[in-house]
Parts: structure tokens; sequence; C-alpha cells
């Protein structure tokens, strides 16, 4: 179905097509040229972090991030099960057990509290997601881990730009992972990152998506490794994106800034800004009173040209973990409750005016 009002549209303004056509002219178009260096290092340079690696999408940086850290057979991560599947599906790349931690209803992060609760003496991680653009409740997250003696992955997909008391998201945990997916605020078509200020786990991070090569020895591999970097052309446009990521970001914020001013009086929650954080809308989302509502108002804007989409399905209640049943409430309320609304950077005045009149005119009737 063609939409009037798409749910994104990649921003590609800038030097993109003039990247690309030199990395076309130069031939250098796999995983070796300029680009993908001054990509890493720009990004890391952005963020304020020490290290950054450029893989082939989000889910292979979160592999690798937990390959880095050693996670394997027998060992349990803390996951929210609030989140897209990947975040998941990479710790059971590695032979370990998700556990499924609670969402906060004030934020849709993860609670610390439950992920307290989750405590094993097999547990080895905690993963935080900072979901929609908005961050994790970082201060207790980490001192959760200090106590306990445990890795902090971030995945930070969603979240570039993201901050939390002035610190962008990904410079919090022992490795940090990005996505640059076509619909990211950044994006270089597929695409990843992997960060740390720990020089040590970018080196390992480095080894291992080049196939475990040899540093001394040519076609030489002294581990098994995968073959998981970014090409040439897809850092060119990533370094292109980079250069515009402060407009993109507060071009989001305004989008968001509207929809909050005309949606207000509205039977419908906002993912608001927390205390603390600085919330860089990749999706801007809202909460409807219940399932019912959430998918005729859905229905309601697909039939009036607007493309829109749930929010995830908690993970514990896919198929593959049901025979653990159990029953996470926070996270099942928002995800049959939440939605997303166009937000990418171009949308107009007008087209945002546009959604949320038919928005008014559902609850009119």
């Amino acid at each position: 179905m063609a939409y009037k009002i798409p749910l994104y549209v990649p921003f590609l303004g800038g030097n993109e097509k003039k990247y690309v056509n030199e990395c076309l002219d130069s031939t250098w178009i796999s995983s070796k040229g300029k680009f993908i260096k001054e990509f890493e290092d720009k990004f890391s340079e952005y963020i304020g972090v020490k290290y950054a690696t450029a893989v082939s999408n989000g889910t292979t940086a979160l592999h690798l991030a937990l390959e880095t850290l050693g996670i394997t057979i027998g060992d349990e991560v803390i996951v929210p099960t609030f989140t897209y599947i990947a975040s998941v599906s990479s710790i059971l790349y590695c032979g370990a057990t998700p556990v499924f931690a609670d969402s906060l209803e004030s934020t849709w992060q993860v609670d610390p509290e439950d992920v307290k609760k989750k405590i094993t003496p097999k547990t080895k991680a905690i993963m935080v997601v900072h979901l929609y653009g908005q961050m994790c409740d970082m201060d207790a997250i980490m001192k959760i881990a200090d106590e306990h003696n445990l890795f902090v992955i971030e995945d930070c997909a969603e979240a570039f730009g993201s901050r939390y008391k002035g610190k962008y998201a990904g410079t919090f945990g022992d490795i940090s992972t990005f996505s640059f997916y076509g619909n990211k605020t950044i994006t270089t078509g597929e695409g990843g990152m992997v960060v740390s200020n720990d020089y040590y786990m970018y080196d390992k991070a480095y080894h291992l998506k080049m196939h475990g090569v040899s540093t001394v020895r040519e076609y030489w591999h002294d581990v098994i490794g995968y073959n998981y970097r970014m090409t040439n052309i897809c850092a060119a446009i990533g370094l292109a994106q980079l250069e515009r990521a402060d407009e993109i970001i507060k071009k989001k914020r305004a989008i968001a800034d509207l929809y909050n001013k005309n949606l207000k009086g509205l039977p419908v929650t906002p993912h608001s800004e927390a205390k603390d954080t600085v919330h860089s809308f990749w999706m801007y989302s809202i909460m409807t009173e219940s399932v019912k509502v959430r998918d005729a108002l859905r229905k309601h804007l697909a039939d009036n040209g607007v493309e829109t989409r749930p929010t995830f399905y908690p993970v514990h209640t896919m198929p593959m973990f049901t025979h653990q049943y159990q029953k996470i409430k926070v996270a099942e309320e928002i995800a049959i409750r939440g939605m997303n609304l166009p937000s990418w950077p171009e949308l107009s005045s007008e087209q945002v005016l546009e959604v949320c009149s038919v928005i008014r005119s559902f609850f009119a009737k």
C-alpha cells in the first residue's frame, strides 16, 4: 500500500552521492577504503568514545560485542523483553541464555529493580536497550553491574544522539552497539558500529570481525572469526550522514514538540523525554488506553493515508519462548497499547498537523 504520509524516509540531502561516487571512481567499494576509517574516527569523536569499529549491521554488532566479552554456553544475559528480536537472538547465537526483565511504564526502558531480581550466579552481563530514542537509567544500571561484577552492553540501535546526564548513548557500558539501517537516525543503508573505551575489547572485536586473520602472517587465522565488515560505500554514506547529525536530531526533536502540542488533550500518552535525558526521538511514539483502541486508530490512520506501526512484541511471548511461560506485565501493556507515528527528519509541519488532525477525527467519532 502506498501511503500519503509514510512512517519513515531516509534523510539523504548531504554528501552521500558525492562520497559514493568517489568510491566508485576509485574502485574501493568493498571492505577497504578511506571512508571506513574516517567514519569510525568521526563517529567515536562525535559520541565521545575512544574506539569504534564499523560492521555490516546492528545485529552483527550485537553478536560481535557478546563474543568479545566471551559470553558463551551456560552464561545468562539479562535483557529487556520489550525490545526488537535482534537484542535477544544475538545472545542465543553465543549459546547463552536470555533472562527477560520488565520495563518502566514511565520511560518504556528496562526496569533496574527487575534487573536486580533476575541476577543469578550464572549472570554475566546486562544488556540495556535504549528504545525509540529514550535512554535507560544508566546510573542505576551501572551501580547494579558494579555491585555484581557484571558486564554492561548498550544496544543503541535506536538511540544515536540520545544523552543521559550530558553523555551520549554508547559511552556508559563496557561495549556498545549501533545500527545504521535505512530507517535509523543516521543510516548507511545496512550497517552497524561496535564501540568501547577499552582498547583490548576494541582490538578483539576488530580481530573477530575480520575472519580472525593474523596481523603478522598473511592468510593465517588464529581464531574462528566472522565476516562482519562494513563496505567502503556504506561508510561513505555514513560519513555524509554524520556530517548532518546535529541537524537531523534537531529536526526530529522539533517534530516531536509539534506532535506534543497538537495531541495535547487527546486520550493518548506520548513517549516523553525523561529527566536528565535528551530524547533523540528516533520514532515518535504514543500509547493508547487499550489494544482495541490502538488497532482501531492505526486502521483509521491507514485509511487516511498515514502509515504507522505497532511497538515491539515482548520477546518472551514469541513462539520460541512460550514453553517457559511468564507474565511480564508492564512490557506486555506497552507492547499492545503503543504505536509509532511518522517522524522522519524532513516531515513537514503541515504533514505533522495532518496526522494530528486524523487522530483528532478518530477520537471525535
